[in-house]
């Protein structure tokens, strides 16, 4: 029979078809990855995974094997923190999966509150892109969340928590900073910075370039959100940052001019989701409210987030 082991170890090459980055996320040297997955696959009698010179790819057995993997870890997870509920009740350590563009900004203001009310829990967090944060969540890699909406899966709880502005920023010099007031299609021909794929961000702003005409710069995708910032300020284009970043890390004009976009606001929805099947269900919907409670007393006017109430 597969060990547990060895199907993490799937799991993680069909998110990452990359033996050293798969490696990596399970800790493991990728010598040792790479072995037991071909003892995975003499156990199971069958190939997983295809080795080419053009990379990794799994087989569609592969991935089949890999999808139940996933359901299987996460309900191993859920058995163990079964028995560590009827041990201890909740003391223990919560991992917590955010996006880079949002971890980082948020959570100094929310842990604070969190460590408070839970002064025995222990976060532990992972940064992951969106796209990834989910299917982490499903392995069992993670027990929550961040991430923005819609997250359409029936295997777990979405708990809408606070909607944030994003907002359009130039260089200092750049022609639209003498407007005081900027529209969609005064964008028109433009050129835009965005994150790279993989990211909501990028996905959102590709298709406000498209509703107005500006022009995406593929070829200048970022990692992060200061290098679009440093872009920005060096008149590579514009970009749509997020209000809470903003607030955090443009401290004066030099850096890069916020302009007074009109018309419909452009906002991100975030949520927290669990695993349906989650032991500890009813402490993350608490989790949840105060979250939403700190947007609401702490963050609205600070920097314009708006509580979603479920």
């Amino acid at each position: 029979m597969p060990s547990l082991r060895q199907l993490e170890y799937l799991v993680a090459l069909s998110q990452e078809l990359h033996f050293r980055r798969a490696a990596e996320r399970v800790h493991v040297t990728q010598p040792t990855l790479s072995a037991q997955l071909q003892e995975l696959e003499k156990r199971l009698k069958a190939p997983l995974i295809e080795r080419g010179v053009k990379g990794v790819m799994l087989t569609p057995l592969g991935v089949e094997v890999a999808a139940r993997a996933r359901n299987v870890l996460a309900q191993v997870q859920d058995i163990r923190d079964l028995a560590s509920a009827s041990q201890h009740g909740f003391d223990g350590t919560v991992r917590l999966g955010v996006p880079p563009t949002l971890g980082p900004y948020l959570l100094p203001h929310i842990v604070p509150h969190l460590h408070t009310t839970y002064p025995s829990m222990k976060l532990y967090v992972r940064e992951e892109r969106p796209g990834n944060a989910v299917t982490q969540l499903l392995a069992g890699s993670h027990d929550l969340t961040i991430v923005p909406r819609p997250v359409q899966n029936q295997d777990v709880v979405v708990r809408p928590l606070f909607a944030e502005p994003l907002r359009l920023i130039c260089a200092p010099d750049h022609p639209l900073v003498e407007r005081e007031q900027v529209r969609l299609k005064d964008l028109a021909g433009e050129k835009v910075l965005a994150m790279e794929a993989g990211h909501h961000l990028h996905d959102r702003v590709s298709r406000l370039c498209e509703e107005c005409g500006a022009e995406l710069l593929r070829d200048y995708e970022g990692t992060s959100l200061d290098t679009l910032r440093h872009m920005v300020g060096m008149g590579v284009g514009l970009a749509f940052l997020p209000n809470l970043y903003i607030h955090s890390e443009i401290r004066n004009r030099n850096e890069g001019s916020v302009l007074n976009l009109t018309g419909p606001s452009l906002t991100r929805e975030i949520a927290l989701v669990w695993r349906s099947t989650a032991v500890h269900g009813e402490l993350y919907g608490e989790m949840a409210d105060l979250i939403r409670r700190v947007v609401g007393e702490e963050l609205a006017m600070l920097a314009g987030l708006n509580r979603v109430d479920r």
